[in-house]
């Protein structure tokens, strides 16, 4: 805890302490606030992402690339409010419930039932990670919090106090029909706060309505933009079954100025460009990732004979509400969640899983009508929020994305959350033998690392040589294109990400540059702020970045890293 020694203070210092005092809260949740060790790591160490590229999970690059990082989420949620800072969708979270049975620590050291500061040191460790995790939520970002009695009154001021802009409504979930055996009352539930932004409706249960519109798949309107010379990546062909009309995939993304094949594909399918009347090279109203996921989603057609392309809207979605109070047996914990986390893993060792199905429908409640969420869980545990993902994804053809961090802790992410969600991506064979369909997608697998953040100009370099992986993970951009000590350059469907880390390696990094399509996003090695960025005024779609000072501009604002 922290001390304070008053016998020695100055008379300046001791007003200046009243002052404080006075400005103290006289409403609401006050608590002995006591130093982390993780948090003060922070001040003379940097956190940084490292990729175990040994534990990357392939099945197709169309499937979403999900997230796991292992390290303490303190650190973790520094890192991501670099990397992902106003992009997450949802963030659900199940932190420990602090029952006094030594199940979690706080400075290396279990906190039990004997430990008179024991909620305290709890609202520290919640506080921390929530005045870092409300950075990454969009402005109709949702939060779910998983909570029991032992700190549901703290929780629900402390969330009324980070997110005042919120709602903070309960959720009551039966999750253990048998009761936990009190000694007055046997308690059978636990809750979920749901955290809205107020005037929003955006917690949806199941539908049960919708108005379908067909859009025009060609963008119209007479700039630049709307054509193929201004948005290159956005002229490409549609393959259509010429019998049904149906959309069954997209061709190859192609070059500016590139011929294109108008003969039908090898397996008979009508290959369709985004032509107006006069044949000229238009553009189509998506991209080609998002283009895919569409025609997964069976939103786009051609109206035959005349191939006129649609993309299918729904409108006016209605739904069921979702009740304050759920009972249904699909949220015990036991069949649910125990029993189903030892039929994936036999020998993982974990207290208390979630149900699957608890969890599923936070998710989907939250993620109904945006399936393309991304989700964060940074109290991930055995995984059970990358499970509902990927099972979600599955059930309704979304393309929602995770990101789960947890420590190792016992091997937990070793041994629990990482084989979990890799079985479930690929499949796995059950305790009785039957083979259980994987669900798809991809993963990646980061740890976290530090770097010294003294002020000079070796750390500066340090810190830019260990920043790559967390460059690509802001920018989502994994496929290596070249990869040199001078410069490396990335790729995904959408974007190019290019790093230099020598000056002196200048124009050859340009000329590199120059040779790729669509929107680049660099980074440019620099001791100064200086970003180069007009001596690239030449190339279309470019943005750049210095580094460190971008990285710096981060951590300075959330853990006081000197300039």
């Amino acid at each position: 805890m922290i001390k304070r020694d008053y016998t020695n203070w100055s008379k300046d210092e001791l007003v200046e302490e009243v002052k404080k005092l006075s400005k103290r809260k006289k409403y609401g949740l006050v608590w002995e606030e006591s130093l982390e060790d993780v948090v003060e790591q922070c001040k003379s160490e940097l956190p940084v992402l490292t990729e175990a590229k040994d534990r990357e999970v392939m099945t197709d690059k169309k499937n979403p690339t999900h997230i796991l990082i292992e390290g303490d989420n303190y650190h973790t949620l520094s890192v991501l409010n670099y990397t992902h800072k106003g992009k997450v969708d949802v963030i659900y979270i199940d932190p420990p419930y602090n029952t006094g049975a030594k199940d979690w620590k706080y400075n290396n050291h279990y906190v039990d039932t004997n430990d008179a500061f024991r909620h305290s040191k709890w609202i520290c460790m919640m506080q921390h990670r929530m005045r870092l995790a409300k950075n990454l939520l969009k402005k109709d970002g949702i939060l779910l919090t998983a909570i029991d009695d032992n700190e549901f009154a703290s929780l629900k001021l402390l969330l009324e106090d980070i997110l005042p802009s919120h709602t903070h409504e309960v959720i009551i979930i039966n999750h253990h029909p048998q009761g936990s055996g009190g000694a007055n009352v046997s308690a059978t539930h636990e809750y979920c706060v749901v955290s809205v932004p107020k005037g929003k409706h955006l917690f949806f249960g199941e539908l049960i309505g919708q108005r379908i519109e067909e859009w025009s798949l060609i963008k119209a309107g007479a700039g630049k933009d709307y054509y193929r010379q201004g948005r290159p990546n956005m002229f490409f062909a549609i393959h259509i079954d010429k019998t049904t009309g149906k959309a069954v995939g997209v061709g190859p993304a192609l070059k500016i100025n590139e011929r294109y094949p108008t003969e039908d594909t090898p397996e008979g399918f009508k290959r369709v460009y985004p032509l107006d009347k006069k044949g000229d090279d238009r553009r189509w109203r998506y991209g080609r990732e998002t283009m895919l996921n569409l025609v997964d989603q069976g939103r786009i057609k051609a109206s035959l004979p005349n191939f006129s392309m649609k993309v299918i809207v729904p409108r006016d979605q209605s739904f069921k509400p979702l009740y304050s109070n759920w009972t249904d047996s699909r949220y015990n914990a036991g069949p649910h969640g125990t029993t189903l986390l030892r039929e994936i893993l036999p020998k993982a060792n974990f207290p208390f899983p979630k149900s699957l199905y608890t969890v599923l429908d936070l998710i989907a409640g939250a993620t109904r009508v945006k399936k393309d969420a991304l989700v964060l869980d940074f109290f991930a545990g055995s995984g059970t929020t990358g499970h509902v993902v990927l099972k979600i994804n599955k059930d309704d053809g979304g393309t929602r994305r995770f990101i789960l961090c947890t420590n190792n802790e016992n091997g937990i992410a070793e041994e629990v959350c990482f084989p979990r969600i890799k079985k479930v991506i690929k499949g796995y064979k059950g305790s009785n033998g039957n083979i259980v369909e994987g669900l798809a997608g991809n993963l990646k697998y980061f740890k976290t690392e530090f770097v010294d953040s003294s002020h000079n100009d070796k750390n500066k370099k340090a810190l830019v040589d260990k920043s790559t992986d967390m460059i690509c993970l802001k920018e989502s951009c994994f496929e290596m294109v070249e990869d040199k000590k001078e410069y490396k350059i990335f790729k995904s469907e959408a974007k190019h990400t290019a790093i230099l880390f020598d000056l002196l390696k200048f124009d050859s990094f340009k000329d590199k540059l120059k040779a790729l399509d669509g929107p680049i996003s660099v980074y440019i090695f620099s001791l100064s702020n200086d970003d180069y960025s007009d001596e690239f005024s030449d190339i279309k779609d470019v943005t750049v970045s210095p580094i460190p000072s971008s990285i710096l501009k981060t951590y300075r604002k959330i853990f006081g890293v000197k300039k």
